[in-house]
């Protein structure tokens, strides 16, 4: 038996929807006596008739319901496919689902976010702030599709991917005497109220390393267990502290001053995912536009680091 091509089902609809060869032509945008051969083709090859002409209008046959009722489901599923498309290019009903520790998640993924809700409006995002120790529950019970961390999560069941490598700078309430200085060494600090995060906390380590390196103690007056925490003592003139450009990556900051720290001293951030698991195409763009943010950060900070 032969079968029907997709152009042939498309030229039948057309003539179903006119009713005249001229209206199937004028719909396709292409001519008539090309419509005309293409059913006349049809017919014979099918051994049906399709269309009872009546009077220069085109009829569907009554031996031929059945088709004409399945090139309709044929078209309605197309069009409930253009839907669905068109919905998945907005976000509609889709469920975006990740992690961040708190000092990539105030500012550098919340810019990747806004700009992932411009691109597709409807799209839901739902974003956790995390520790590190939270992370491996997160990921292997399926919570999210991955998390942003600034250290590596150490598990059999868990991939890492270094998206970024930022600095460790020093961060002084305005009007601090330190803040004239084009740039500030862990020796001018240690006399000074030191703000940080426990070394027994993977974050706490890095940003208390270069202190450790230059072969001194750094002796806290105050902790606080997540970055953004040292942010909102330092801006209330309780101390001073070392963090990650990332957690200070906001152009204006009223209250707090930014400076580079002498001695060199890094934080790497990696996007977190369990082994295996194939990521949503949001997922995969939104790492993609964090790499992004964090890579702009860097140079956004350095154009802003005269008191602000």
């Amino acid at each position: 038996m032969r079968e029907i091509t997709l152009r042939q089902i498309e030229v039948i609809r057309a003539v179903m929807l006119r009713g005249t060869i001229s209206g199937a032509a004028d719909h396709l945008g292409v001519s008539a006596p090309g419509i005309s051969r293409l059913i006349k083709h049809t017919e014979d090859s099918l051994g049906i008739r399709l269309f009872e002409r009546r009077a220069g209008l085109f009829v569907p046959s009554v031996e031929a319901g059945t088709v004409f009722d399945q090139i309709r489901e044929v078209y309605k599923g197309v069009e409930n496919l253009q839907s669905a498309l068109e919905s998945l290019q907005k976000g509609e009903d889709v469920h975006l689902a990740f992690a961040s520790a708190p000092s990539i998640a105030q500012f550098v993924a919340t810019r990747a976010i806004r700009t992932m809700r411009g691109r597709y409006p409807d799209l839901y995002v739902d974003l956790n702030i995390l520790k590190i120790e939270e992370t491996v529950d997160y990921l292997l019970l399926e919570r999210g599709e991955f998390v942003i961390m600034s250290s590596p999560v150490n598990n059999a069941g868990i991939a890492n991917e270094q998206i970024a490598e930022g600095r460790v700078v020093v961060i002084l309430p305005e009007g601090h005497p330190l803040s004239e200085r084009d740039e500030i060494s862990v020796h001018d600090l240690v006399n000074e109220p030191l703000i940080g995060i426990d070394p027994s906390d993977p974050y706490g380590k890095i940003v208390a390393q270069p202190f450790e390196d230059a072969g001194l103690k750094a002796k806290h007056a105050m902790r606080g267990r997540f970055a953004q925490t040292l942010v909102s003592f330092v801006r209330h003139g309780l101390g001073v502290a070392l963090i990650d450009e990332f957690s200070v990556a906001e152009v204006y900051m009223p209250g707090l001053v930014r400076k580079p720290l002498k001695e060199p001293a890094v934080v790497k951030t990696y996007a977190v995912t369990k082994k295996g698991r194939v990521l949503s195409s949001f997922a995969e763009q939104t790492i993609r536009q964090i790499r992004k943010e964090l890579s702009l950060s860097g140079s956004n900070w350095a154009e802003h680091t005269d008191g602000t």
